[in-house]
């Protein structure tokens, strides 16, 4: 038995890593082909070195996978040099040169019309969809986040404010280039792009978490478990205002199961207390597995 689990382990990581260069490759590829087909052509500079090139592109000419390059490779080295060590690895460093190739590779694709709005809002989805799919390998497509690792280290200002002043450094160039509309436009691919983002990395909130207090917690409990099926458990709680224990019983339902659920609690007890509310990711059985 001890034989053939390390005969599986050397396997199993060499299939995570197949996996994890997958999502890289094919998540770079949605980044370049958004930028390429709904950024670019209607000028839309929604921060990153994506919006430096494409700022680059219209006032020198520059094609913008060789202005992606000249950023992304001396910033890789920099973050290599100053941040410790190889510390982001082969993958940053794959999708850090696989995206602008993608982005030369696919140069003249072409949807057949322009309008800022469309590709704000179209281009956005596409590389917040792509970024997503590379964060779930653990990896990224180096520029600007690792140029705001740096500038935090040596600063002291949080990543997040140093990303904002990159991307907004950007957006403002942008409005002195392209005018303060696309310049507006660019914030709203920015702000598509980070839901986007997240809506890959911890999925549509199809499921509820409901709260319920009620004098009735115990034939409460036994009806969920025998008619929704679902697990429930009880946590304790302090009544602020009666002084008294009072139980607080949380269950993870589907969202279709949630009407299934407020019947229930409706005829046990009329006077429940109930909150429903959104759970964005649940991970354990009658779920997705992580």
């Amino acid at each position: 038995m001890i034989t053939s689990r390390k005969r599986r382990g050397p396997l199993n990581h060499r299939l995570q890593l197949l996996v994890d260069y997958t999502y890289i490759l094919t998540g770079s590829a949605i980044v370049a082909i958004a930028f390429n087909l709904f950024l670019l052509p209607n000028k839309i500079a929604s921060g990153g070195v994506s919006g430096i090139s494409t700022i680059v592109n219209a006032t020198f000419g520059i094609e913008p996978a060789f202005t992606q390059w000249a950023f992304n490779i001396p910033l890789f080295i920099l973050g290599v040099l100053l941040l410790g060590g190889f510390k982001y690895g082969i993958k940053t460093l794959v999708g850090t040169l696989f995206l602008p190739f993608v982005v030369f590779l696919t140069r003249e694709w072409s949807v057949g019309f322009e309008d800022a709005l469309l590709g704000a809002l179209f281009g956005g989805m596409g590389v917040g969809l792509g970024l997503g799919i590379v964060f779930r390998a653990s990896a990224s497509t180096g520029g600007t986040d690792l140029a705001a690792q740096i500038i935090q280290k040596f600063t002291g200002v949080s990543l997040g404010a140093c990303v904002f002043i990159l991307d907004g450094l950007i957006v403002l160039t942008s409005a002195i280039v392209f005018g303060l509309e696309l310049a507006l436009y660019a914030l709203i691919a920015l702000f598509v792009t980070g839901k986007t983002i997240d809506l890959v990395q911890m999925g549509v909130g199809y499921a509820k978490v409901a709260l319920i207090i009620s004098n009735h917690q115990e034939e409460l409990r036994k009806s969920i478990l025998r008619d929704v099926d679902r697990g429930v458990t009880k946590l304790s709680g302090y009544g602020g205002y009666t002084e008294e224990e009072r139980p607080v019983l949380m269950c993870v339902v589907h969202q279709s199961e949630v009407t299934k659920l407020k019947h229930i609690v409706q005829a046990v007890d009329p006077q429940a207390f109930v909150i429903v509310t959104n759970a964005t990711e649940v991970l354990g059985e009658g779920f997705k597995h992580a």
